[in-house]
């Protein structure tokens, strides 16, 4: 048994674009934008989305959304998402990076945010 949650929204810019997009999305709307300690490809976008993490991503390769699960068991999840169709294409650290139905990225990522926030707002699994 293992839990998960959707808990990020990434608006992710090709490098030359980030820091428009970030002025961008910030401006938008009306969240202060800052760049996320010791991860300086992401710039944070306070409370865009409730419940959601939300930040501008810069990526080397096309503009696109995507969106993070997180889970207190990687490996069980990814075999979940794997079994609904997905495909796994990428693993960065201990995340795993799928081409979702449709043709959207999802990344499945360990527990990032608050203990007590996951716990009330994750799914359960068999």
């Amino acid at each position: 048994m293992h839990r998960s949650r959707i808990s990020t929204l990434l608006i992710d810019a090709p490098h030359a674009e980030a820091d428009a997009a970030a002025a961008f999305w910030s401006a938008a709307t009306g969240s202060p934008a800052w760049p996320v300690p010791g991860e300086e490809q992401f710039t944070h976008l306070d409370a865009v989305v409730p419940g959601l993490v939300t930040a501008v991503q810069s990526i080397g390769d096309a503009a696109r959304y995507h969106l993070d699960m997180e889970t207190d068991d990687v490996a069980a999840e990814t075999q979940r998402l794997l079994a609904l169709g997905a495909v796994e294409v990428g693993a960065w650290l201990d995340c795993r990076t799928l081409r979702v139905p449709g043709g959207h990225l999802m990344c499945v990522i360990p527990v990032h945010s608050d203990p007590a926030e996951f716990a009330a707002r994750a799914r359960v699994w068999p």
